[in-house]
């Protein structure tokens, strides 16, 4: 399940003397951002991290997203996901790459929308649209996202995603059912709304 990581107002200048010493190099060890995670996931209160702090916390094996200042710990893929995951990634890029439409970026990659520092499984990104990349994260939305659903995540990539990446724009919206073996996908209309690409329904 997932778990919104909080501090006390309290301790915000603690906080941030911590995030000071933990910025410098090689301070964040696989072992330290795991104890770090367990605590920040623990503790009560109503503190918010910034997007700058929560990218100076957070590394490539770090599988959280940012929602509204809150870090959200996600739970471990399993094996079948990150199958999944690994397939479609092959099949898109080698289909980008050989018509030099962009970039393939896989999870753990940050897009950060407005509020939101989500981490879909797959993301396309337009070449037209590459100067938004930075060197952790996409500012803005992706062309295309592909989330592959879980038990623990059906709800939140047909809900909060859902409504999230359709109004910041992401072009299409793929949904992965693993277990009904079926795939939604999603196009924006002229409206700004998701109409679905097989029948038309949103």
């Amino acid at each position: 399940m997932e778990r919104v990581a909080e501090a006390q107002p309290e301790v915000e200048e603690q906080v941030q003397e911590v995030l000071a010493v933990l910025r410098q190099p090689g301070a964040l060890t696989p072992a330290v951002r795991r104890a770090l995670a367990e605590l920040l996931a623990e503790a009560p209160g109503e503190r918010r991290m910034s997007y700058e702090e929560f990218l100076a916390w957070a590394d490539e094996d770090t599988w959280a997203e940012w929602v509204e200042g809150r870090i959200v710990m996600m739970t471990p893929a399993s094996q079948k996901h990150q199958q999944i995951v690994f397939f479609l990634a092959q099949v898109l890029n080698v289909y980008v790459q050989t018509h030099e439409l962009g970039i393939v970026l896989v999870a753990p990659f940050q897009m950060k929308l407005e509020g939101r520092g989500r981490e879909p499984d797959v993301l396309f990104v337009k070449k037209e649209h590459v100067g938004r990349l930075k060197g952790t994260y996409l500012e803005g939305p992706a062309d295309l996202v592909v989330e592959v659903m879980s038990a623990e995540s059906v709800g939140r990539d047909r809900g909060e995603k859902y409504q999230e990446y359709q109004a910041a724009g992401v072009s299409e919206y793929w949904l992965v059912d693993p277990e009904g073996r079926r795939l939604e996908a999603y196009h924006l209309d002229e409206q700004g709304l998701y109409r679905s690409l097989f029948d038309g329904a949103g």
